[in-house]
């Protein structure tokens, strides 16, 4: 059962005070008030989410920051009286009720004016009072108000509200020309004809739609039936888009069009070249990504190749693509959620093309490594540990066992040794498992005469046991956290495999486009997460190349909920406002779109104003695709480049009869 309240109180803590909004008695107010009841059912785990969310009526609910710090502007006090333009769910009017003595909204929807009543009336919100109508025009029944606060954006403060704020009140709105482009106001209201003005800050609304607002429909009926998936003709601006889009992009007709060399060219002279993917169980992206392997690999000498995966699964796909002999361990590659991410004859196409490749060249130095960046891996890297020091050292074993064995209680689920040593049940292994790191680089020089190889891996190893350790403790406090401990340790990882290579090294990393893409470009930079992608711009510069993959629809491996199994499921059309969009609407079924050095930088400025991307990973949620998959980015400074096809297939994961172990699925069979 999903625990809500220790969710509020994290968003209070994470979303709110750390953005300096510690006015008490909002915070006391944000506390109180259930989000979750405020939003559809299904979207109820999202409620506390840094994210404004759908709502019935086609409208959204703000983000909880953006309701605390207009709430906050307000100035409220226990006497006041409230009045509220747009009601929404009700739950902006529900927490003003826990600060203001009354509180009247007025709501032009039927549907959501209805809402907001019941959910008010049944949590016993007995001080909210709303009013379906024209909030332009105000409630000049009620009036005057202490304070005023509009949750849409219009051309000018109405002269209504205006004129219904008592002297000394606090009216609060996004104001500007473009509806999708304003400032928050504060006008206080001095005297009967005099009034001041302040800005604080720039905001994005829903259009203030009303007699003294923005033209719009007509109110909607009470009870509309449901609307057929319709795709709207674009706007101007849009339309702009999609011709410079159109007339920039590089058509390709096949996953091997020699099209592709533009981008391989442009990339080429990298050290390392980061290859997306829009999702993780999509057929096209793995092709796409060996193609361009491939061809940096021939051709440009590029010899590592990283993954979004584990270490020591990634590390029996290096054994067998270097011609090195398997480990003894009985580990299985690839096991854990979700498996068809790696075993699928996408992937196994690649690794036999790799290992044949490797064969040719007449140096073992010479030969392309394969390699895991990620670091769930907690226990087998572990036993990988252990195994390397029982060979080579073992009395430091024994001490590593002594210390990893803090750590073996919750072996069959990690998460629950982050829940029980932050409830202060269990003494924390982080001591131990540094200080066993340490030690084990403190020997650099000694182990390494031995085999630098397999020095390498167990110092790797022993790395991702001290970051998954951090990972499982710090993952209860937040997604900001876990998210830049994770990417963090997947760029350490890579620089250190460069670092082991040589300064001619040259890398390609395979992720999702949330971990390749500059998060400093996207709302993840907001919220204070970075990624490999930004780390690899600060590092590298220029010299690191982005590649962003997209699609429209089609069809996608993916999970209904985490530890699920995989289901074949339709992508839905791209949503109106989004990258995809545009895209989809050049009518170009594939091609390749330069960014960085655009044949016309028109293109550039036009990519330039935020607009919603698609992410899905190996959760996909149709349903609350617009919540749960969805979020805004500068495409051009996210991306040197993005690759597009209109339509994908999902990958194909491995068949149990491929999965026995003959010699040609090694390392994936049994």
């Amino acid at each position: 059962m999903t625990d809500f309240t220790a969710r509020r109180q994290r968003m209070i803590e994470r979303q709110v005070r750390a953005r300096g909004i510690t006015d008490p008695p909002v915070l006391a107010a944000l506390g109180r008030v259930p989000r979750e009841s405020f939003v559809p059912d299904d979207l109820a785990e999202f409620a506390y989410d840094d994210n404004p969310l759908p709502i019935e009526g086609g409208q959204t609910i703000s983000q909880p920051y953006v309701v605390a710090a207009m709430a906050s502007a307000l100035e409220l006090s226990a006497a006041d009286r409230v009045l509220e333009i747009g009601a929404g769910s009700g739950y902006a009017a529900a927490v003003l009720s826990h600060i203001a003595k009354e509180v009247y909204t007025i709501e032009r929807l039927p549907v959501l004016a209805e809402l907001a009543r019941e959910r008010c009336r049944d949590l016993g919100y007995d001080n909210v009072h709303v009013l379906l109508g024209d909030g332009t025009l105000g409630w000049p029944e009620q009036a005057p108000f202490d304070a005023i606060v509009a949750a849409a954006g219009g051309p000018r403060v109405p002269q209504a509200l205006r004129d219904q704020l008592a002297v000394g009140g606090r009216l609060v709105m996004p104001v500007g020309d473009d509806p999708r482009d304003q400032e928050l106001v504060r006008v206080r209201r001095l005297g009967e004809e005099e009034y001041s003005e302040e800005t604080l800050g720039q905001v994005r609304f829903v259009p203030l739609i009303g007699e003294q607002g923005w033209p719009g429909p007509a109110i909607a009926p009470a009870n509309p039936g449901p609307a057929p998936f319709l795709r709207p003709s674009p706007s101007v601006r849009e339309h702009a888009a999609v011709t410079l889009i159109r007339e920039c992009a590089l058509p390709f007709s096949d996953l091997e069009a020699r099209e592709l060399d533009d981008l391989v060219h442009r990339a080429s002279t990298s050290r390392v070249v980061l290859l997306g993917e829009a999702s993780h169980g999509t057929s096209e992206f793995y092709q796409l990504r060996a193609v361009l392997t491939r061809r940096l690999i021939e051709h440009h000498g590029f010899n590592v190749v990283a993954v979004e995966a584990d270490w020591p699964d990634s590390s029996r796909v290096d054994r067998h693509v270097r011609h090195r002999p398997p480990t003894s361990d009985p580990y299985r590659a690839f096991t854990r959620f979700p498996t068809w991410m790696w075993r699928n004859r996408e992937f196994l196409a690649f690794v036999e093309w790799l290992r044949e490749h490797n064969e040719t060249l007449d140096e073992p130095g010479q030969q392309v490594s394969f390699h895991g960046l990620d670091l769930y891996s907690l226990y087998a890297s572990v036993a990988a540990v252990l195994g390397y020091l029982d060979r080579v050292d073992p009395i430091a074993a024994r001490v590593a066992r002594e210390r990893y064995g803090c750590l073996l209680p919750w072996s069959h689920d990690p998460t629950l040794y982050g829940r029980a040593t932050l409830a202060g049940r269990y003494v924390s292994c982080e001591d131990g498992v540094v200080r066993m790191l340490r030690e084990l680089l403190d020997r650099r020089l000694d182990y390494e005469q031995r085999d630098g190889e397999l020095f390498l891996d167990a110092a790797q190893n022993a790395s991702v046991v001290a970051s998954a350790e951090s990972y499982y403790r710090i993952m209860y406090y937040g997604s900001v956290e876990s998210w830049n401990l994770r990417d963090r340790h997947m760029f350490d990882t890579l620089e250190r495999l460069l670092a082991f290579r040589g300064p001619e090294a040259k890398a390609i990393v395979w992720a999702h486009n949330s971990h390749v893409g500059n998060a400093a470009a996207t709302e993840m930079g907001a919220r204070g997460e970075w990624n490999i992608g930004q780390l690899a711009r600060q590092r590298w510069g220029t010299a690191a190349y982005l590649v962003g993959f997209g699609t429209d629809h089609g069809r996608v491996a993916a999970a209904s909920r985490w530890d699920g199994p995989m289901e074949v499921k339709n992508v839905r059309p791209a949503h109106r406002s989004s990258y995809e969009r545009l895209c989809h609407d050049t009518g170009v079924p594939a091609f390749w779109l330069p960014l960085r050095d655009a044949p016309r930088q028109e293109l550039v400025e036009e990519l330039a104003s935020p607009r919603l991307e698609r992410a899905i990973g190996v959760i996909y949620r149709p349903e609350t695709e617009l919540a749960s998959h969805y979020f805004e980015a500068v495409l051009p400074e996210q991306f040197d480049g993005y690759l597009w096809l209109d339509e994908t297939e999902a990958v194909a994961p491995l068949s149990a009869a491929e999965e026995r172990g003959e010699v040609e699925t090694y390392p994936f069979g049994l």
